[in-house]
C-alpha cells in the first residue's frame, strides 16, 4: 500500500534552460519519457524540443520515447529548442549541449568544474586555450572539442610583483597584501587589460583573473605632495562632465588652458600633471596635454604632448615625435598618432586609452 501512495505522489523535478536557469515543474508519472519531459517544460507534441538528464557523472541526452527510469524529487533537466546535439568532453567525459556555442561558464557548471582548477581547450598544433567564464566556443566545427582541466595558477603583476594565484578571482585588498603593500594605505588603485583603457578600482573590488590580456595593478599614491600648498586647477574652459567624471574618476590632476595664437582662435589644452609613464623611459612622470577642438566632440582630438620631452631608455628611437607645442611658455614634444574617430562614441577617455596603448608600444608592453 505505502509502494502505491509513493508511485500516485506527484514529483517535483527542475527543468532548466540554455542558460542553466532552472524552475520547479510538477509531474504525476515516476518514470517519464523524454517527451513528457518536454511537455511538462511548455513545449508541443510537434515542437522540437532535445532533452538532457542531469547525472553525477554528467549529462544523457533523452529522446522523446526514451524512458529516464525512476525520476526522484530533484531531479534537473535541460529542454530547449533545438534539432540535434553537439558533443564535447570534459577531462575525457563525453557531454551533449543543444546549442552550437556554448560558455566557458556553462561548460563549468556542467561538467561540476572548481573554481581553483582552470579549464582548457586542447588544441593540436599550438598551445591549449584557456577558456574564461565569457568565453564563446563554437561546438559546431569539425571534430569534438575537448576540454581538459589543471591547477590553477593565475598571475597578477601587483605594483612590479609577480604574484601566483591560486583562485581565478581575488580581491583588490587581499592582492595587495599578498604583494606586501599597506592595504590601508591611501592609494589609487588601476587595473590595466591589454586593449582596454585602465580602469579605477577600489580596495573591496574583486578581479577577475580568467579575463583575457590582464597585465598590472597599478598603484598611486593619492596623498603625492611637494611640500607646497595645493593650488586650485586652472579651469579656463569647461570639458564635458562626462570627461571631468572620467579624469576625476582616475585621479588625474587636470586644468584647461587657453593658449594665444597671433591672427586665430586660441587653441585649447587639456593638461594633465603626474602622469605616470611605463618603465622604460628617460622620465618617470610627465605632463600630458590635448588639444581640444572648439568643436569636439564633433571634431577630433588629434596627437598628444609630452612635457619634458621624452626618450627611451633603450636608445632607440621613437618614431613621429618631432612636433612640438608651446603651452603656457613651455615646449611640449608631440606624438603624432592618429586614429579614426567617431563623433558618438569617442571622447577624452577613448583618446588616453589611445596614448597609453601608443606609450607602452614603444617600450614592447
Amino acid at each position: 500500500m505505502q509502494d502505491l501512495q509513493n508511485q500516485q505522489r506527484p514529483i517535483t523535478i527542475h527543468i532548466g534552460d540554455e542558460n542553466l536557469n532552472y524552475r520547479e515543474v510538477i509531474i504525476h508519472d515516476h518514470t517519464p519519457t523524454g517527451q513528457q519531459i518536454a511537455l511538462a517544460a511548455g513545449f508541443k507534441p510537434d515542437d522540437e524540443a532535445i532533452v538532457l538528464m542531469l547525472l553525477p557523472a554528467g549529462l544523457e541526452d533523452v529522446s522523446p520515447n526514451e524512458g529516464v527510469g525512476a525520476v526522484l524529487d530533484g531531479q534537473r533537466f535541460i529542454v530547449a529548442s533545438s534539432d540535434r546535439t553537439y558533443n564535447f568532453t570534459v577531462d575525457g567525459v563525453r557531454l551533449p549541449w543543444l546549442r552550437s556555442t556554448i560558455t566557458g561558464e556553462i561548460i563549468r557548471k556542467l561538467a561540476d568544474v572548481p573554481s581553483d582548477k582552470r579549464l582548457l581547450l586542447e588544441r593540436e598544433d599550438e598551445a591549449d586555450l584557456e577558456i574564461s567564464n565569457g568565453a564563446v566556443v563554437d561546438l559546431d566545427a569539425p571534430g569534438t572539442e575537448r576540454f581538459i582541466t589543471r591547477p590553477g595558477i593565475w598571475k597578477l603583476n601587483v605594483q612590479g610583483t609577480i604574484l601566483d594565484i591560486h583562485f581565478p578571482s581575488i580581491s583588490v585588498r587581499d592582492a595587495l597584501v599578498l604583494a606586501g603593500l599597506d592595504p590601508n594605505g591611501n592609494w589609487l588603485i588601476f587595473l590595466k587589460v591589454e586593449g582596454q583603457e585602465k580602469r579605477a578600482l577600489q580596495m573591496s573590488d574583486v578581479i577577475d583573473l580568467t579575463t583575457p590580456g590582464i597585465e598590472k595593478l597599478r598603484l598611486t599614491p593619492a596623498d603625492v605632495s611637494n611640500g607646497e600648498s595645493a593650488s586650485t586647477p586652472l579651469r579656463q574652459f569647461d570639458i564635458l562632465p562626462a570627461d571631468a567624471s572620467y579624469l576625476d574618476a582616475m585621479g588625474h590632476r587636470w586644468e584647461t588652458r587657453f593658449e594665444p595664437i597671433t591672427g586665430s582662435e586660441p587653441r585649447r589644452w587639456l593638461v594633465i600633471q603626474d602622469y605616470v609613464l611605463p618603465e622604460g623611459y628617460t622620465s618617470e612622470k610627465v605632463q600630458l596635454a590635448l588639444d581640444i577642438p572648439a568643436a569636439y566632440p564633433i571634431a577630433q582630438i588629434d596627437m598628444f604632448y609630452l612635457l619634458p620631452s621624452v626618450a627611451l631608455c633603450s636608445g632607440m628611437p621613437i618614431p613621429n615625435v618631432q612636433v612640438t607645442a608651446v603651452i603656457g611658455g613651455q615646449t611640449f614634444q608631440g606624438w603624432s598618432r592618429h586614429r579614426p574617430w567617431n563623433p558618438a562614441s569617442d571622447s577624452i577617455a577613448t583618446q588616453m586609452s589611445m596614448v597609453d596603448g601608443c606609450l607602452h608600444k614603444e617600450v614592447g608592453k
